[in-house]
């Protein structure tokens, strides 16, 4: 197929645009490389690769894009609530507007995988598990601009959603602003950490599971078209204070304890059922304890310096 990746050098984009490569796909890359990293160097031997350095909003670009393609994976995007909340505007320009615009431009034939996210279910109801039928109750400005956004995308038909858990794992487009790759680097370079709500829970994916899950998206889109589905481990709805417990097993002096300070800008408190996606026939390859031994790794090559969105 050919494929359009806006935000293709991104955090997921970087795993995800290679194995589209390996895969056979014709892949365009439309990103702005804002964090001054390098992912996709190692791509660029293909022959069906484009990249070009734009912003996602440029309507002008994206429609002459779109005549080109069969499929969208519109990934570009200031993720995460603490940079929505710094950069409202950009939030609302390029998470919803530019999005919004692909759908009004592409044609009916032309099918979009989007990327949401699971913190839109808020804080969940104790030991009940979120469903895709579970009401969606975003507190951060992140989350409410993905909710509303995944309606529209839903209403419009030809669309599949995926609503991931929280991100983690080593990429060429490196992030350590996420939960479990904080949590590993603080245990690895600081050996300690001060937790606030050590006893809310979320759940977590590794970032080549979500190439994964989008690939098995688009291989059985019409069985799962028009649909939102939740994609994380089963195995790994955590808390906090269980995930330090986790990541000491593997970094033995590592030394954690609770404060009664800060609070998640999500309030994202909930653990979240994974069973639809699953009853397709997808399931995730990296454990959380896979992922924390390559981010050990990754830890003694990188420093903290520029990864990190904030």
């Amino acid at each position: 197929m050919k494929i359009l990746v806006t935000g293709g050098a991104g955090y997921i984009g970087s795993i995800l645009v290679p194995e589209l490569l390996r895969f056979g796909h014709d892949v365009t890359v439309v990103d702005n490389f804002m964090y001054n990293q390098s992912p996709l160097l190692d791509c660029c031997h293909y022959t069906n690769l484009t990249v070009i350095r734009s912003d996602a909003r440029d309507r002008g670009l994206i429609s002459e894009q779109l005549k080109k393609v069969d499929a969208i994976f519109p990934l570009a995007c200031l993720t995460g609530a603490p940079l929505c909340s710094k950069d409202p505007v950009g939030a609302q320009t390029v998470n919803f507007d530019a999005v919004k615009m692909i759908l009004d431009l592409r044609s009916r034939d032309q099918i979009i995988i989007f990327p949401t996210t699971n913190s839109g279910y808020g804080i969940g109801e104790k030991g009940k598990h979120c469903t895709e039928g579970t009401p969606l109750r975003p507190i951060s400005l992140y989350g409410k601009l993905k909710v509303e956004l995944e309606k529209i995308l839903l209403d419009a038909g030809n669309c599949i959603t995926l609503r991931l858990a929280t991100v983690f794992g080593i990429a060429p487009r490196m992030r350590l602003d996420l939960l479990v790759n904080d949590f590993t680097y603080r245990a690895v370079i600081d050996r300690f950490l001060v937790l606030f709500e050590s006893h809310f829970k979320r759940n977590y994916l590794h970032v080549r599971d979500v190439a994964k899950a989008f690939i098995h998206c688009l291989n059985n889109f019409n069985e799962m078209k028009n649909e939102p589905y939740n994609v994380g481990l089963s195995d790994a709805n955590l808390s906090k204070w269980e995930l330090c417990e986790e990541i000491k097993k593997q970094a033995p002096n590592f030394y954690f304890v609770e404060a009664k300070v800060g609070e998640d800008p999500d309030k994202r408190d909930y653990i979240v059922s994974n069973a639809k996606i699953e009853s397709t026939g997808f399931r995730p390859d990296f454990s959380i304890q896979k992922g924390i031994s390559e981010l050990i790794k990754g830890y003694q090559i990188i420093r903290r310096n520029q990864y990190a969105n904030v």
